[in-house]
């Protein structure tokens, strides 16, 4: 489960204490000469004939804390100039946009079993827009800050305000893209993220003189945004997927209620009971194998079409490799996926923010992968249904190549997609079905019904 589910950080309705905080002037640092010297000549092990610029480097954002975010940024190999720019985010709170974002997701690469070769996703999402990756918040992956005690300080809050940071300054470094639509992709606890620096930007937009960011919409996978319809969800999940008992659900009901905040020691005997139940089994995909040998093996092959399951041994090697570091541009670093925080303020719902956004115009895509168990369909559901938002288009399968790919349902300013056959990282599992879904958002139109 997530994170989320086993920490209790400090509660707080996100979207009103932030209407009433007084904007101070981002900081902004000369970004002369920055973009040339981001460019990445060649990344090792890349694959021949490789025909869009890349990008990689430290964007501050706090310079007194010496704390900055590191990124990773691929142009189109088409039309970078008029196409879109989007940024992606990872969740956890606390897990990589470029471990898992770029390397294991929606990137151009996927990184092979000899932990030393990249080999090309033909699905990456900037076939349709130029893609940032950014690590955040400071201590996630390769971004860092020599603050002392810094990650006992760290939250929602401080998040967005860095990833705003960030933007700004990365705005300078890039100016040729300040006028491009832009839009925040994400997923898991990214139903965090992705809202709240939405919302930042539109306040700052209103309320400095910095660059006005040309926002126009946001997309959410699998996304964690209400604590209580999310609990609810994942538990359904669990006893109409067969992963845990009559006995267990039926003391879940009994005891947990909806799972309204206040639950007895009944509840908690039951709810404790389910991963004893579910046992060994990848959670975010619950038809996928389990990677059994996470030693790296001899040979370079890989197919986009198959995610693997030991891909985080992979792309763990090939990030710690000091040659690939040296392409990135990174200070030496123990790069992991994740690492934990004590995370300090974390709404229990993101729902006023989304109603904030969707009142000013932004589109708002929420998408779900439905065998992923971690925040699962029946979750989004939930959640997207406390909105109470009429329904404008009903809902019904969209297709790709004469199959389903999903489904689709349009509310008066939200969109929910299932993508068939994905787990909790969409683009890993069904990486053509994900790029489908992706061009569509971007492009403003429905999902093909036929």
């Amino acid at each position: 489960m997530s994170r989320k589910s086993q920490n209790s950080p400090i509660s707080s309705t996100w979207a009103q204490l932030d209407e009433t905080r007084d904007y101070s002037p981002v900081y902004v640092a000369p970004q002369d000469g920055l973009m040339q010297a981001d460019k990445i000549d060649k990344l090792p092990g890349q694959p021949d004939m490789v025909e869009f610029d890349q990008y990689a480097g430290y964007v501050t954002v706090d310079p007194a804390a010496q704390r900055s975010l590191f990124y990773y940024f691929v142009e189109s190999p088409k039309n970078s100039s008029t196409n879109p720019l989007v940024l992606w985010l990872n969740g956890g709170p606390g897990c990589s946009s470029i471990g898992y974002g770029a390397m294991e997701e929606l990137g151009p690469f996927r990184v092979g079993s000899d932990g030393k070769t990249l080999f090309r996703n033909n699905y990456a999402w900037n076939n349709v827009a130029n893609v940032i990756f950014l690590e955040s918040p400071a201590g996630v992956g390769f971004s860092y800050t020599k603050k002392s005690s810094p990650y006992n300080t760290t939250g929602d809050k401080s998040t967005a305000s860095d990833a705003y940071s960030f933007l700004i300054n990365w705005f300078e470094r890039f100016p040729q893209y300040k006028t491009q639509e832009f839009y925040i992709t994400g997923e898991s606890y990214s139903g965090h993220y992705v809202p709240q620096l939405a919302y930042t930007i539109l306040l700052n937009n209103k309320n400095s003189n910095h660059t006005v960011i040309n926002l126009k919409g946001i997309a959410m996978g699998n996304a964690w945004i209400e604590d209580l319809t999310t609990a609810r969800g994942i538990y359904d999940y669990f006893w109409t997927h067969a992963l845990n008992s009559d006995e267990t659900h039926n003391g879940i009901v009994k005891f947990c209620g909806l799972l309204n905040g206040n639950l007895s020691d009944e509840c908690w005997s039951y709810a404790d009971k389910t991963p004893e139940e579910i046992g060994n089994i990848e959670i975010n995909n619950i038809y996928a194998p389990v990677c059994l040998n996470k030693s790296l093996r001899n040979g370079s092959g890989g197919s986009v079409n198959y995610f693997d399951p030991c891909s985080d041994t992979y792309v763990e090697s090939y990030l710690n490799n000091p040659d690939v570091q040296s392409a990135l541009h990174t200070k030496s670093t123990n790069w992991t996926a994740c690492r934990p925080y004590n995370w300090t303020d974390s709404p229990d719902t993101i729902l006023p923010v989304i109603k904030d956004l969707i009142g000013n115009g932004l589109r708002v895509w929420i998408y779900s992968g439905d065998i992923d168990a971690n925040v699962p369909v029946t979750s989004s559901r939930y959640s997207i249904n406390s909105l109470n938002l009429p329904i404008q288009t009903s809902w019904h399968p969209w297709y790709l190549d004469n199959e389903v790919g999903g489904y689709v349902v349009e509310y008066k300013g939200l969109t929910f997609v299932t993508v068939r056959g994905a787990g909790h990282l969409v683009p890993s599992y069904q990486p053509q079905r994900a790029l489908t879904m992706i061009s569509a958002f971007l492009q403003g139109i429905l999902l093909p019904s036929a």
